[in-house]
């Protein structure tokens, strides 16, 4: 028995209010079950489909896969939600609720596509460099990618950060992140210097006084996620770095994790500075660098044991001389 889509959808509302107020969900993350949900229904919708079917769900997947592009990881959360919503009808009894087929789609394993990219040292060098800090939105915006990028910060993180969230007598810094957990960071002295720096010309900034962000726009709200990207996405054309994959404002995170990982810091050190339950969450954000790989490579007993026959004069190795063509 399939569920008829005349009032399916009609209970989105109460299903946020619930996961806000007894699960504590962010956000960010509410915000994402909305996008998902919608998605769904105007997928529906667009193939007129007039129930909620094994058949309509496996199209969707179909549809997120080909015609979206979506990784295995983000077909994942999109069913998950969906999986969830079927959750709360059948808590509300909401007629046939329990035979929606959320929970009969078996998760996608291959996770991530690609392994996300991370950013040289010489590559965040350039960013920060582009980045005018002689202007007050400047050196906002500096404080802002110095945050995500010195302590791995999620960019919705950032936006919810308030001026008590910094404890400079203890350097410490108090973020609250995914299901409203709590984990107090150190603060480095670069760190400390660069957000007293942007607190002593917050105050340019209008009715700045009036709200309790740490960051906050030229209009005096805090300032939004959306711009946050925006403003980011300004910075990397100004640098005009170049690179294969696409660099976002979570690529600054990757890119803390990474290059702590390439100073071999513990992966339950970067699991803990990340905010991850577990160290599985935190293994698609370590990306060796090339020069770590060159490293490891060169340690192999196989390359050792060539490279003392080389040394030796055992092993001879002649090169092909570049080919002479006949006249």
């Amino acid at each position: 028995m399939a569920v008829e889509i005349a009032g399916f959808f009609d209970h989105i509302d109460d299903f946020i209010d619930y996961r806000k107020d007894i699960y504590l969900a962010s956000d960010q993350t509410l915000k994402s079950n909305r996008i998902d949900l919608k998605l769904f229904e105007n997928f529906i919708g667009s193939k007129s489909h007039k129930t909620i079917s094994g058949p309509a769900v496996m199209e969707f997947q179909y549809y997120l896969k080909n015609d979206r592009d979506n990784c295995g990881g983000s077909i994942n959360r999109k069913i998950f939600t969906l999986r969830s919503y079927s959750h709360f009808l059948r808590l509300q009894d909401i007629p046939d609720a329990e035979t929606l087929p959320f929970y009969d789609v078996l998760k996608i394993r291959q996770g991530y596509r690609n392994r996300p990219n991370a950013l040289t040292t010489e590559q965040m060098k350039r960013v920060f460099n582009s980045i005018n800090r002689e202007t007050v939105l400047g050196i906002r915006d500096y404080a802002v990618c110095a945050l995500m990028y010195q302590t791995g910060l999620r960019v919705g993180e950032v936006h919810s950060l308030d001026l008590t969230s910094i404890d400079f007598e203890n350097r410490k810094l108090t973020v609250v992140g995914k299901g409203s957990k709590r984990r107090e960071l150190y603060l480095t002295d670069e760190i400390v210097q660069v957000l007293s720096e942007w607190i002593a010309v917050r105050p340019y900034l209008y009715k700045s006084k009036q709200n309790c962000a740490l960051f906050v726009s030229k209009k005096g709200n805090r300032l939004a996620i959306r711009t946050m990207e925006d403003n980011f996405k300004k910075i990397l054309i100004k640098s005009e770095l170049e690179t294969h994959f696409n660099v976002t404002c979570h690529t600054l995170r990757h890119t803390f994790a990474s290059h702590l990982n390439d100073k071999d810091v513990d992966i339950l050190v970067i699991q803990s500075l990340l905010g991850h339950s577990s160290t599985r969450s935190t293994e698609p954000y370590i990306h060796p660098s090339l020069e770590k790989i060159r490293h490891a490579m060169e340690k192999l007993p196989g390359v050792l044991y060539m490279k003392e026959l080389v040394e030796s004069g055992i092993l001879n190795l002649k090169f092909q001389s570049e080919y002479q063509k006949r006249e």
